[in-house]
């Protein structure tokens, strides 16, 4: 009966595959928008002020850096929970794969969150003149949030990692 329970939990890993994978159907949908967006600036940029192409530019990137993060959390999850991926060696395989454990995964996320509050505090300082001061603190205050459990979690990894 024992038995028959830890396979049973162990093939329940399985359930997670198709959470990964409607994770690419999470890129399909960036990458709709991202297009959608470059779309409807290329019109209007020779009548776009520099500030607000800054912002689109701003915006796009923000894009990229949640869809890498996505990437990065689909291939990696898999990977450590549900199974190996069996990709052959001649064919492009991405250098990180299969050497990002849990810790290292959960460390690239917090930085990739760092850097996602990052450009959208800087998408904020660019348009300061129609933001109240009070949400700007707010803001400044969850992006240091976002460092400081960033720092704090490399931290305790390192620390983790030495023993």
């Amino acid at each position: 009966m024992e038995r028959f329970i830890e396979r049973l939990m162990y093939a329940s890993r399985w359930i997670m595959a198709p959470v990964y994978l409607g994770l690419s159907l999470i890129l399909v949908a960036l990458a709709i928008k991202f297009f959608q967006e470059v779309v409807h600036v290329f019109p209007i940029v020779f009548s776009i002020n520099e500030v607000d192409l800054i912002l689109v530019i701003l915006s796009l990137i923000d894009l990229t850096l949640v869809g890498g993060l996505v990437v990065m959390v689909m291939f990696s999850g898999y990977e450590n929970f549900v199974s190996k991926l069996d990709i052959d060696e001649d064919s492009e395989k991405l250098s990180w794969l299969g050497r990002m454990d849990h810790g290292s995964l959960k460390n690239k996320v917090a930085a990739s969150i760092v850097a996602i509050s990052s450009i959208h505090l800087l998408k904020v300082f660019m348009n300061v003149s129609n933001i109240d001061n009070e949400k700007i603190l707010w803001y400044l205050l969850i992006h240091i949030t976002f460092v400081l459990s960033a720092f704090a979690m490399g931290y305790l990894d390192r620390l983790l990692h030495a023993k």
